[in-house]
């Protein structure tokens, strides 16, 4: 018997992935390919076409139907299929899903930004699947957002909206990729917390395992892993990480009045070092009528399957 399946893919600014789902939520087979070792976006597109082919034929599974593709990219613009103006991608305003449908002209080919995706997902398969509005932060190499109100995403007319990371968080502040100054991800993302941490020791005499580190080769990991050792540099950044995170959710409240907002990605893995100074803060913060509404909470998606499930939810949500 043939079992239908959805290629959910997860475009990254290193690596791609690729896997295929079922209507369950199951990655059945995945992949992953470099995304910035192409040399033009037309490769990489047909190395993503021939990936998909040799997984449907992956001898392991049962035979499969390929019903559709979801795709999950910074920047990704639900309206046109195409991605622009992405910081982190080795290419621009590029039109992926018209050149997808190129070796798929028969299939729905669905395309969203990658934290909508991660958000489709937590309301298809996670723990928002009996809620109608809630906000997932993804929180990794920058800080992106999915809003869903009334059971729909939010993507606006130019389908472009709910970018919270580039909210202002501290004006005139760090500089951000994106070439505006005090951006929200450049204190709430895995390079924010690093850029905190080497702040503190340069303002601070505090001992730190951390100072024994450079710049280049420190990691969040590092950092969350010095936290739980008791290291005074690392907790004070985690707390002045969530304090950041949680003043801004107060005003994502005010905007979407959500049942909860869902914290994914590996920075999230710190979990109540973030989570708990976020709370604290998002309500000290919060309009009265707020207060006490909204739970904070971990994502219930697995950080590495999440993005394909996220892609292939886009399809699946319609089937559901």
């Amino acid at each position: 018997m043939t079992k239908q399946v959805v290629a959910g893919i997860d475009i990254g600014g290193t690596n791609t992935r690729i896997g295929l789902v079922d209507i369950d939520g199951n990655v059945l087979t995945d992949s992953n390919i470099k995304t910035d070792e192409y040399s033009s976006f037309e490769e990489y597109i047909s190395t993503m076409h021939t990936v998909i082919e040799i997984l449907q034929k992956n001898p392991d599974l049962e035979p499969v139907e390929l019903i559709g593709i979801g795709i999950g990219a910074p920047n990704a613009n639900y309206h046109t299929g195409c991605i622009e103006n992405a910081v982190n991608l080795p290419w621009n305003d590029v039109p992926l899903a018209a050149m997808l449908s190129k070796y798929y002209p028969d299939i729905n080919i669905k395309v969203t930004n990658d934290a909508n995706a991660v958000a489709i997902a937590e309301m298809v398969y996670g723990n928002a699947r009996d809620m109608r509005d809630f906000v997932v932060i993804t929180l990794g190499t920058g800080l992106g957002s999915g809003i869903v109100s009334n059971g729909e995403m939010v993507v606006g007319h130019d389908g472009l909206a709910g970018e919270v990371g580039h909210t202002t968080a501290v004006p005139d502040g760090r500089l951000c990729n994106c070439g505006r100054r005090g951006c929200l991800e450049t204190y709430v993302s895995a390079p924010g917390l690093k850029r905190t941490v080497f702040e503190l020791m340069a303002t601070s005499n505090l001992k730190s395992s951390l100072r024994e580190v450079a710049f280049d080769g420190l990691t969040s990991k590092d950092i969350h892993k010095a936290a739980l050792d008791g290291d005074s540099i690392a907790l004070q950044a985690f707390e002045i990480t969530g304090h950041i995170l949680g003043r801004s959710l107060a005003d994502v409240v005010a905007y979407t009045s959500p049942s909860a907002i869902f914290i994914f990605g590996g920075l999230a893995e710190a979990r109540e070092m973030i989570i708990n100074p976020a709370k604290e803060n998002m309500e000290k913060y919060m309009l009265a009528c707020y207060k006490n509404k909204v739970k904070l909470m971990p994502s219930a998606l697995g950080n590495k399957d999440a993005g394909i499930i996220g892609g292939a939810a886009l399809v699946w949500k319609e089937r559901i």
